[in-house]
């Protein structure tokens, strides 16, 4: 009986503690560094032309490209999932060269993704009293607003896999976008102007202009 007795309570703690260690990790996986490439991939293009075909990628699934540089890329897609939830994605695109001069393009993408509940707030009307003053009853209208409820990056590999294959299905229609260093350039030509034209004129040969003189 007396171990039996020990035994229950020991059984409980441990049972409390592994929940606890349970619930701290849950919360925290989130914020650990994975070697996993699930926000990254490799294609065989420039930074041009990998942006360019992730722009394809997000109009093509109704993302409103809100900012569009050669090398960064933000589009934004909102939608309803429920009558009373709003939700919005927001979603990041960075193309970085792999090296100077090279034929390779690393895109990296994230999306965040915003819920909004439908909040009504009741509000009470006032009526004027001469003997008492102002007294508000509980009646009135309703006024409804969005409020942010939660923000998240979306973790799902799957997501951002369906993505990447767009973004490589786009890459084949995109033209070849090759990088020109500035250095390399040549000047454009420089416009004649008046008095440069008038001595390119040449003058007659010295032949005709003597026998003009003779005659």
């Amino acid at each position: 009986m007396i171990h039996r007795k020990l035994l229950v309570p020991l059984a409980l703690s441990l049972a409390l503690l592994s929940a606890c260690t349970t619930t701290k990790h849950s919360g925290t996986q989130h914020e650990e560094f994975g070697a996993t490439g699930v926000f990254t991939r490799s294609f065989p293009s420039t930074e041009k032309s990998a942006c360019e075909a992730a722009r394809r990628a997000l109009l093509s699934q109704g993302y409103v490209i809100s900012d569009w540089k050669p090398s960064v890329l933000k589009g934004r897609r909102k939608y309803q999932p429920e009558a009373d939830i709003h939700a919005e994605i927001e979603f990041n695109v960075v193309c970085v060269a792999d090296s100077k001069g090279s034929n390779s393009t690393t895109v990296f993408a994230n999306a965040v993704r915003d819920r909004y509940s439908l909040k009504k707030s009741n509000t009470s009307a006032s009526i004027g009293v001469s003997a008492i003053g102002s007294v508000s009853l509980p009646f009135g209208s309703t006024d409804d607003a969005l409020v942010k409820v939660a923000s998240e990056t979306i973790p799902t590999g799957q997501f951002y896999e369906q993505f990447f294959e767009l973004v490589d299905r786009y890459l084949d229609t995109v033209p070849y976008v090759q990088e020109v260093d500035n250095k390399a350039t040549t000047a454009p030509p420089t416009p004649l102007t008046p008095a440069t034209a008038s001595q390119t004129v040449t003058s007659a040969p010295p032949e005709q202009s003597a026998k003009k003189s003779e005659e």
